[in-house]
């Protein structure tokens, strides 16, 4: 597989988005596979962790964040599952799984149902190590601050928004990846 093609397929201009994706992805995607390096006793899949930490955003172009120069028609929350659609489609569907399930801390059924968020009605919460390491590297780095990595109690403030289930999960990720 290669990442950076599929990118090119959805991001074929050269832009300020495309560059905020390209950046922040390969900010979590250095991160990831640094935490495999730390930890060699989780034999991480670390091709896959690459590819999927490249991808995990693919769908953020079909979302309104002008901020970020996102001007598609659905609220930003979507942008994981719609790019979990995406990779489906290019026929990843482990990919997919890391694209729909990396927003916040992981998004649970009962979070979902109770918040009435506008995605899927599915666990949406990281299973596989790959999964969790992306997810948490992903909460170091923002796509409006590119030059920095956030510090751990930024990262952890971040996920304040989304309950305290994202944060207890997020804890528990620093005490086995850090």
């Amino acid at each position: 597989m290669d990442a950076l093609a599929i990118i090119d397929k959805y991001y074929p201009e050269e832009n300020e988005l495309k560059h905020i994706l390209l950046v922040h992805s390969r900010s979590v995607a250095d991160k990831a596979l640094q935490i495999a390096d730390r930890h060699p006793e989780l034999n991480l899949d670390r091709q896959f962790l690459e590819e999927a930490a490249l991808l995990h955003d693919i769908g953020i172009f079909l979302t309104s964040a002008p901020d970020i120069c996102c001007f598609g028609d659905k609220p930003y929350i979507c942008h994981g599952s719609l790019g979990a659609e995406l990779m489906r489609r290019e026929g990843y569907p482990r990919h997919a799984l890391v694209c729909e399930r990396h927003t916040g801390a992981g998004l649970s059924l009962a979070q979902i149902e109770h918040e009435h968020l506008p995605v899927p009605h599915r666990e949406m919460v990281p299973v596989s190590l790959e999964e969790q390491v992306i997810c948490f590297a992903d909460k170091f780095f923002s796509k409006t601050r590119l030059d920095r990595e956030k510090s751990l109690e930024k990262a952890l403030r971040s996920l304040e928004p989304y309950g305290k289930e994202g944060v207890a999960r997020f804890k528990s990720w620093c005490e086995r990846f850090l």
